[in-house]
């Protein structure tokens, strides 16, 4: 089943008088459990095609799908009730807040989406201990590293059993080291749940972990895309 689907997708922004195109007819699929990079320099239209499949943006012209249904003439609050239980997100600045432990952000999409309290511990307790933090579950973010936000970043993604993950720079801003067992903890859960990933980078460090690597130049696909 295909979890991604756009098909002739334009998306040009407005600044004063000036049309600068993202994406210039951008046809792509990607199927339920796939664990994929999309690549390309600056400006190439990696975070708008995410901003796309995350709801967040609308396309110019051309249909988005997600997990079946086309999102693009959707309400914004239809797009946020997807948003809330199909799809889960990681940013390049972990974007946690600040005034909750590592359980409590984990715990969030949770409390949002009214799961009860013994399954929702259960839930919580789990994802820290898959990311290897139930040791720091109550340590505040100013409290743990750079790799450690990032992991409660992941788990707060899969919280609520989402069909798909993106993640925009999710290396960017860690060491080799700490961008290395991010991604291996991504891998490997997108192995153990099936859960889709599709992660927008130039972290070239990144790259041998994706099974797909989808390069975008200029808003469009590129012949140098590759399955491994």
């Amino acid at each position: 089943m295909s979890v991604i689907q756009l098909e002739d997708v334009t998306k040009v922004y407005r600044v004063g008088e000036v049309d600068t195109p993202a994406l210039q007819g951008l046809t792509l699929t990607i199927e339920e459990g796939e664990f994929t990079a999309i690549v390309g320099p600056s400006g190439s239209g990696k975070t708008t095609v995410l901003q796309m499949v995350g709801c967040l943006d609308r396309p110019t012209s051309g249909t988005v799908q997600v997990n079946g249904q086309d999102v693009t003439h959707l309400s914004d609050n239809q797009r946020a009730d997807l948003r809330k239980g199909t799809i889960g997100f990681i940013f390049q600045f972990f974007a946690l807040i600040p005034v909750l432990t590592a359980y409590e952000n984990v715990e969030l999409p949770l409390l949002l989406a009214g799961n009860g309290g013994n399954a929702r511990r259960a839930r919580v307790n789990g994802l820290l201990e898959a990311v290897g933090l139930s040791d720091r579950a109550h340590h505040r973010p100013d409290q743990l590293s750079g790799g450690e936000k990032q992991r409660v970043a992941v788990a707060r993604a899969l919280a609520v059993d989402p069909v798909l993950v993106l993640a925009d720079e999710p290396t960017a801003n860690l060491d080799t080291e700490n961008g290395n067992q991010v991604m291996d903890i991504m891998q490997r859960l997108n192995e153990e749940t099936g859960t889709t990933f599709v992660f927008a980078t130039h972290d070239p460090r990144v790259i041998p972990f994706a099974q797909r690597v989808i390069e975008l130049r200029d808003g469009r696909v590129s012949d140098n895309s590759r399955h491994s």
